[in-house]
């Protein structure tokens, strides 16, 4: 039988360990960390991370979820009783003020287990945006020389307003034309 499929039947373990602890809710138990300081994460390669998440979707939209997580306040955590364990904090992409906690479980070879709280992250078969992010930067992203991830600034672009001529009535550029004409 497929792999997917046998997961598919199972309930998502980690939703339970983290329900049954509370720790949603126990800070106290949480360490904060950078990203550079898990330094056994797995590296997983472009097929490994297309299986875990079944697909590319989530996957492109990874780059610039971590761009905004880096671009603000990192939270991080690592748990105290077990250093193989993640608690991150990543700000919605579609709500600016809505959060979503996730954790995820990992060895040195591989990502074990994954649970968000937003509407997808319990699933068992593929993970959630949020979660997916998170893997592809700690796996492979935050090694790279680059800090912007990909992510375009089209702010760049922009025209400052300010900085324009006024702009002359279209009434008034009529009556002087047929005057200058004259």
């Amino acid at each position: 039988m497929h792999k997917h499929f046998l997961l598919f039947l199972q309930i998502n373990r980690l939703q339970s360990f983290v329900k049954e602890n509370h720790l949603e809710r126990r800070s106290a138990q949480w360490q904060a960390v950078s990203e550079s300081t898990i330094k056994d994460f797995p590296q997983l390669s472009d097929e490994q991370l297309r299986f875990l998440t079944c697909g590319v979707y989530q996957l492109k939209l990874s780059a610039s979820y971590m761009q905004e997580h880096i671009d603000g306040e990192s939270d991080i955590h690592i748990f105290r009783e077990d250093s193989n364990l993640l608690r991150v904090k990543i700000q919605s992409r579609h709500t600016s003020s809505k959060k979503y906690i996730l954790w995820i479980r990992y060895s040195p070879t591989d990502v074990c287990a994954w649970y968000c709280t937003c509407r997808a992250g319990a699933r068992v078969v593929g993970m959630c945006s949020h979660i997916a992010a998170v893997v592809w930067y700690l796996s492979q992203a935050r090694d790279r020389a680059s800090s912007s991830l990909g992510v375009r600034d089209w702010g760049e672009y922009l025209v400052d307003a300010r900085a324009l001529p006024e702009s002359v009535d279209s009434s008034q550029s009529d009556s002087q034309s047929s005057t200058m004409e004259e």
